[in-house]
C-alpha cells in the first residue's frame, strides 16, 4: 500500500521546536508564530497535492522565517521618485516639508486639538486652519475632511440631498480611481441635472435648467482630460452671476489646490481657490496633497453659513480629519504665510527648479556611478490630475543598456529592488532618471542604488 505523504508532514509543535522558529518566538507573539506555522504546513499540503515532495522541518521553518521577515520590514517603504512625475499618486503624492515632519512630533502626544487652553473648555479643531485659509484665500470659513472626494460628498449631501444639482454634461465624468461625479450625486441623495453638450456649454444653459427644486450648481475640475476643438465653456464669473441671480449656491470642485500662480514657473494657469472665491463661488473644494503640497485632506472653503451647514451634517463627523492631518496641514500652510513655499515645500521646490540646476545634479550623479550614462533633455509632469497637458523642461540621466547587459525592464526592476528603491521611467526602451523629483538629500542614496542595481 502506497504511503500517505501527508502523514510525513511535521506537527506544529515539532516546527516550533526548530531553532530558527524558536528564535522568532523571542520577537513575535506565540499566537502569531503558531498561525504562520499552520499556514506553512497548509501551503505544504497544497504543494504535495500538486506533486511536490514532502518538505522537511527546516524547509517549513525557512518559510516561517521568510514570512516574518516580510512583516518585520517597515511599511510604507521610502522610495526615491525618479519618474519626473511630481505628484505621483502611487507614491503618495506630495512629500512633506522637513518642518511639517518635525511638527508631526507634537501630534504624537496629547495636544490641544479641541481644547481652548485659556478657559479649559472644548474648542474647535478647525480654528487654526480656518484662520490661515482666511488669510491666504479670502474665504469666510472652512472645514477639513479626510480627502477631497469626502469633501465633495459632504458638500453635496448637506446642500443638495433630495433636490437637483446642475452639472455641465462635459463635467459629469470619471476623474480617477472609479470616482464618478454622477455616482457621488447619487450617493449624496441629490439628483443630477446635466446641461449643455459634451463640448459646448453656455451660461444660459444653467439659467434655463434652474427650477424651484434646484439646490446648487456644481462646477467640476476636469482632471486628466480635456475637450479640445469646437468647444465653449462659460467663465466661473458668468456661472456665478446666474447662481446669484437665482439665489442658489455655486459649488466649485477645484481639485489641485494651488495657492501660487503656476504661470510664474513655466506652467499653464491653474485656478486657485482665492480666484474662485473672488469670481463668485460659494464653496470651493480642494485637495491637500496635490499642489498645496501637504497631507491628504479635503478642504472646503467659502461662505460661513454654508460651512456651518456642512459642519452640522452627520457626515462631517464620519469624514473629519485626524490630529496628524491637522498638524501637517497647519505646518504646510504656514510656509505660504511666511512666503517660503518655493524654498520649503518639496512640490514647489521641484516645480521651481530650473533645467540647468537639474542638469548639474544629473551630471554629478553620472560621474559617480559605475555605468555609461548620458544627460539628455526631457520633460517632467506635474501629475495628480493637475495641469494634465502641461510639462516642464528637464534633464534626464539615460543609460546604455547594451553596456549594462540588461533590458530596460530588467534594469528598472533592479532599481526598484535595490537597498533604497528607485522608481524610474522607461522612454523609447531606455531607463531614464529625472532628478527633478528626487529630493536633494537623496542624491547620494540614488548613486548607491544605481551602483547596486548595476552589480545585481
Amino acid at each position: 500500500m502506497k504511503d500517505n505523504p501527508y502523514k510525513k508532514l511535521p506537527s506544529v509543535d515539532k516546527v516550533l521546536e526548530d531553532q530558527l522558529v524558536s528564535g522568532l518566538l523571542q520577537e513575535f507573539s506565540r499566537e502569531f508564530i503558531v498561525r504562520v506555522v499552520r499556514d506553512q504546513i497548509e501551503l505544504a499540503r497544497s504543494r504535495i497535492a500538486r506533486g511536490s515532495s514532502v518538505p522537511t522541518i527546516s524547509d517549513i521553518a525557512a518559510g516561517v522565517s521568510l514570512n516574518c521577515n516580510s512583516i518585520r520590514k517597515p511599511w510604507p517603504e521610502i522610495v526615491i521618485n525618479a519618474t519626473g512625475v511630481v505628484l505621483h499618486t502611487n507614491l503618495g503624492r506630495a512629500p512633506l516639508s522637513l518642518e511639517t515632519i518635525q511638527a508631526l512630533s507634537s501630534a504624537s502626544s496629547y495636544a490641544d486639538l479641541e481644547l481652548d487652553l485659556s478657559d479649559g473648555k472644548r474648542g474647535l479643531r478647525n480654528r487654526s486652519i480656518a484662520t490661515l485659509l482666511r488669510e491666504l484665500t479670502g474665504s469666510e470659513d472652512s472645514i477639513v475632511l479626510n480627502n477631497n472626494a469626502g469633501a465633495m460628498l459632504l458638500g453635496i449631501s448637506a446642500i443638495g440631498s433630495g433636490r437637483e444639482v446642475i452639472v455641465a454634461r462635459g463635467e459629469a465624468s470619471e476623474i480617477g480611481g472609479g470616482f464618478r461625479i454622477p455616482d457621488v450625486l447619487l450617493q449624496s441623495g441629490a439628483r443630477l441635472v446635466e446641461v449643455g453638450t459634451v463640448n459646448r456649454t453656455y451660461a444660459n444653459d444653467y439659467a434655463e435648467a434652474i427650477t424651484s427644486d434646484t439646490a446648487a450648481i456644481l462646477i467640476v475640475h476636469r482632471s486628466n482630460f480635456k475637450v479640445v476643438g469646437f468647444t465653449h465653456q462659460p467663465t466661473i464669473q458668468e456661472i456665478a452671476e446666474v447662481a446669484q441671480d437665482k439665489s442658489i449656491p455655486l459649488l466649485h470642485d477645484l481639485g489641485s489646490g494651488a495657492l501660487l500662480e503656476t504661470t510664474e514657473y513655466g506652467l499653464l494657469h491653474e485656478w486657485t481657490p482665492q480666484e474662485s472665491i473672488e469670481a463668485g463661488a460659494d464653496l470651493v473644494f480642494i485637495s491637500g496633497d496635490k499642489l498645496l503640497g501637504g497631507p491628504q485632506a479635503g478642504l472646503v472653503l467659502g461662505k460661513s453659513e454654508l460651512i456651518t451647514k456642512l459642519s452640522n451634517h452627520p457626515l462631517a463627523r464620519a469624514l473629519r480629519a485626524d490630529k496628524l492631518t491637522f498638524t501637517a496641514l497647519n505646518a504646510t500652510l504656514l510656509h505660504y504665510i511666511k512666503n517660503e513655499a518655493t524654498s520649503k515645500i518639496p512640490v514647489w521646490q521641484m516645480i521651481s527648479q530650473t533645467s540647468e540646476e537639474i542638469k548639474k545634479r544629473a551630471t554629478k550623479v553620472a560621474k559617480a556611478i559605475h555605468a555609461q550614462s548620458t544627460v539628455i533633455s526631457g520633460e517632467s509632469t506635474v501629475g495628480g490630475g493637475s495641469l494634465p497637458e502641461d510639462t516642464l523642461p528637464t534633464q534626464l540621466l539615460c543609460f546604455d543598456h547594451a553596456a549594462l547587459e540588461m533590458t530596460a525592464d530588467g534594469f528598472a526592476k533592479a532599481l526598484r529592488l535595490s537597498k533604497h528603491p528607485v522608481l524610474a521611467r522607461i522612454d523609447n526602451e531606455q531607463v531614464v532618471l529625472d532628478l527633478r523629483t528626487v529630493l536633494p538629500q537623496q542624491d547620494n542614496l540614488l548613486i548607491d542604488s544605481i551602483n547596486h542595481a548595476i552589480n545585481a
